[in-house]
């Protein structure tokens, strides 16, 4: 059982990258997944979150309108399309399964000129 994040990157601000967390050994269906990031220096934040089995998203005041969250429960993947990137936006990218305290393992994002 295990999260499989990818898809960071380096960009210049107003960059877009689109991460993956695929997940294995179990499905995605009607779970909660989150996105977390930790910045140098800063504790882990909460980014975004999607009920699978609805589609309700959630997202952190100071991405909404630049970041979607989304599924391909074909895939079993999540997905977080980040648009308009800024240098603030940078930080290692975690998903996160709440209901089992799965955590992907990181993958860095880094937003400069």
């Amino acid at each position: 059982v295990q999260l499989q994040a990818s898809g960071g990157g380096s960009v210049q601000p107003g960059g877009s990258l689109r991460l993956s967390c695929t997940a294995s050994g179990f499905r995605l269906n009607y779970r909660n997944i989150a996105w977390f990031r930790q910045a140098p220096g800063k504790e882990r934040e909460w980014v975004s979150c999607i009920s699978e089995s609805d589609g309700t998203t959630d997202y952190e005041i100071f991405v909404r309108g630049r970041f979607t969250v989304s599924t391909d429960t074909s895939k079993n993947t999540v997905y977080l399309q980040m648009n308009s990137l800024k240098p603030e936006d940078t930080a290692v990218y975690y998903c996160n399964i709440p209901d089992y305290g799965l955590w992907g393992q990181g993958t860095q994002v880094t937003v400069s000129s």
